[in-house]
Parts: structure tokens; C-alpha cells; sequence
């Protein structure tokens, strides 16, 4: 890595400049997977630069999530290459109609599971009802569980299905079978046949960085995916948190 000149008036802060040196060298390969990244006392040595700057350019790149802070040894490169979620493909019924899982599309051949599945039938919130257009405290069943690609959560999902529609079929069961909730109900006949996806992001609540385990400053993406029948009946509202580092969010469009 190249020194670092002390900034000019007008230019970056100098600990924003070292921490660009070492961004770059993890972009590099220079500093693999699993790393540990010059420490403080060493960017002290090699920039002439106060403790207190070298300990922001770290912070800088552990806030931005490409490296994770391990007390009492080091700043290490974090080591996970991000999924890309095509939300088109992921969601085609070539994919479910098959007897394959949506996360099938996310992952690819890397290993992946679900993990803390969790279903019951309750009242549904006001604005899932609302989402579902149902009336207020109709029953809804609630899907909850947790995602994790090569043992590391990346996404929580909770799925609302009107209680009504899917009574009695397997999508009230932790096992919903192949295809999941969507080829079952298909067979239900209330297919999907339409989505949409609203998108935001945020910082985690304690809750969500505890469960995501998720390094501090790391952000996470909101995704609520309503699906609704070829009559655009809404027929699932889904509500995800995904880890914000671990995400290339990848849509087509026709112009």
C-alpha cells in the first residue's frame, strides 16, 4: 500500500485517505478474506499519523461493513462474498412451480438454510390487514424464520397469509413442502401471479443487530413484498430485514 500525504486544505480527512489505501487493498485481493488489517500502531508508524487517526480509518471501514473489529486482536476483512438477489428470477414460477425454493436462486450452489421457523395463527396488525384488504383482527397465519448462507444469518422473513385461504394446508405447518407457501398455494388455486416490492434502508434496531449479528454501523434493507393472484387479489404480505454488507440488489427492466 502507498503512503498516504498528509491532506491539503480542501482534500479528505487523512484518516479517510488511509482508510481509501486499505479499502483499496481488500478490493485488490491484496488483503484477502479473513485478513487482519494493519493495526493501529502500524498506520501510525507508516503515515506519521496520531493514534486517534488511525483508529478513525478502521472505524471507517468497520462502519462501512468490510471489516470487522475482533476485541483483543484486531481489525480483520470480513469474509463473505455478497448474494445478488435478482428479484425478477427469484420469484418466477418456473422457480416454486418446480418444487424449488426461492432462496435456491439467491444462493446458487453455496450451502444455505433456514433455520427458527416459527408459525401460528394470530390477529392480523392493522396494516397487514389493511396490505391483505382485510377486516380489522381478521385471523392471518404468521411465518417467521431466519435465512443464514455458509452459517451466516443474512435475512429475517415474516410472511402473512389470511387465515381463511390457507386453513388446513400445509402452509400452517413449519414444513410447507417443495415449492413452499407459493406452489401450495397454487394448489390452493389463488397462484401468485404478480409482486410487488418496496424497499428501504435503515439502521437495525438491538434486536435485529443481535439476531443478524450484525457488526456496529452495518445497515440494513427493508423488503415488503406484497403477492397477489392473476386477479390481483393479495393472497401473502412479506416483511425482510436483510443484512444490509451481504446484498447486491439486482433488478431488469424493459425500457
Amino acid at each position: 500500500m502507498s503512503v498516504v500525504p498528509t491532506s491539503e486544505k480542501g482534500s479528505p480527512p487523512v484518516y479517510r485517505e488511509i482508510a481509501e489505501a486499505l479499502r483499496s487493498a481488500i478490493l485488490s485481493g491484496e488483503l484477502s478474506d479473513g485478513d487482519r488489517i494493519p493495526g493501529e500502531n502500524e498506520l501510525m508508524k507508516r503515515y506519521g499519523v496520531a493514534r486517534a487517526t488511525a483508529r478513525q480509518a478502521l472505524a471507517l471501514l468497520v462502519n462501512e461493513g468490510i471489516a470487522v473489529a475482533v476485541r483483543g486482536s484486531g481489525v480483520y476483512v470480513r469474509g463473505f462474498r455478497p448474494l445478488r438477489r435478482h428479484g425478477p428470477r427469484r420469484l418466477s414460477r418456473e422457480l416454486w412451480g418446480e418444487g424449488r425454493v426461492i432462496w435456491q436462486a439467491d444462493a446458487g450452489d453455496r450451502a444455505f438454510q433456514v433455520e427458527d421457523v416459527r408459525v401460528r395463527e394470530t390477529d392480523a396488525p392493522r396494516h397487514v390487514a389493511r396490505a391483505l384488504t382485510l377486516p380489522e383482527k381478521e385471523r392471518v397465519v404468521e411465518r417467521r424464520r431466519r435465512y443464514l448462507v455458509e452459517e451466516r444469518p443474512l435475512q429475517i422473513a415474516t410472511s402473512y397469509l389470511p387465515a381463511k385461504l390457507v386453513a388446513g394446508s400445509p402452509i400452517t405447518e413449519v414444513d410447507s413442502g417443495p415449492g413452499g407457501i407459493y406452489a401450495r398455494l397454487a394448489e390452493l388455486g389463488h397462484a401468485p401471479a404478480h409482486f410487488t416490492e418496496e424497499i428501504r434502508v435503515r439502521m437495525p434496531t438491538p434486536a435485529e443487530r443481535e439476531e443478524l449479528r450484525l457488526p456496529a454501523g452495518t445497515p440494513v434493507i427493508d423488503v415488503v413484498r406484497t403477492a397477489l393472484t392473476a386477479d390481483h387479489r393479495p393472497v401473502e404480505l412479506n416483511e425482510m430485514v436483510l443484512d444490509g454488507s451481504a446484498y447486491v440488489l439486482h433488478y431488469d427492466f424493459d425500457a
